[in-house]
């Protein structure tokens, strides 16, 4: 269990694939608080930790993960947003999230707009996920409000401390990201799905 609050960000050191599976290696200024079998959101991802070597860590991606999630565009040299499992008891500062990538999007559309940026993404409505004005969404594991909501479209307000310190500023026109829609909509969505 996650809270969409980033920690720190992480870089792409090296990647093997073995099988269908793509081992990543990453530096970060939290390895040396990582043990092994410890599970850490890489943009929104859960993965779990299966090597310590130094300043590195390494974690392992299995195929329908790579399928399902953007973590199979990545590069040597790239960052990723990072967060450790939330610790009982803590603050809830974001919302509940999972770990558990539902689909992709689309970056298509960005614009800085008094001091923050403001980003449009879209996403396959096929696959029945929906979002909510001031609802919440994870973006590469970073909790944040829905501004704008249609049917296979949102947006997202950014504020400066966010885009400074998450792969916001990396973002493009077209970037692939990784959305985990809130949990507590989905579950009322399947509901009234049953339902019918």
């Amino acid at each position: 269990m996650f809270t969409g609050i980033i920690e720190t960000l992480g870089k792409i050191e090296r990647l093997e694939k073995e099988g269908d599976n793509l081992h990543m290696t990453i530096a970060s200024e939290i390895t040396s608080e990582l043990k092994i079998d410890q599970s850490v959101a890489h943009n929104g991802v859960c993965l779990t930790v299966v090597a310590l070597e130094g300043s590195l860590y390494t974690v392992t991606a299995i195929e329908e993960t790579l399928q399902k999630t953007s973590l199979g565009f990545l590069e040597v040299g790239a960052m990723v947003n990072l967060e450790r499992a939330m610790v009982l008891g803590a603050r809830l500062d974001g919302h509940i999230v999972q770990g558990h990538v539902d689909q992709t999007a689309n970056c298509i559309a960005i614009e800085e707009k008094d001091g923050s940026w403001f980003f449009s993404f879209q996403y396959d409505a096929q696959l029945n996920n929906v979002t909510i004005e001031k609802g919440s969404i994870t973006i590469d594991g970073v909790s944040l409000t829905v501004v704008d909501s249609k049917k296979d479209t949102f947006s997202v307000a950014i504020i400066p401390y966010t885009y400074e310190n998450t792969r916001f500023n990396t973002y493009k026109i077209g970037t692939v990201v990784n959305l985990e829609f809130d949990v507590i909509g989905k579950y009322v969505s399947r509901l009234l799905e049953l339902r019918n």
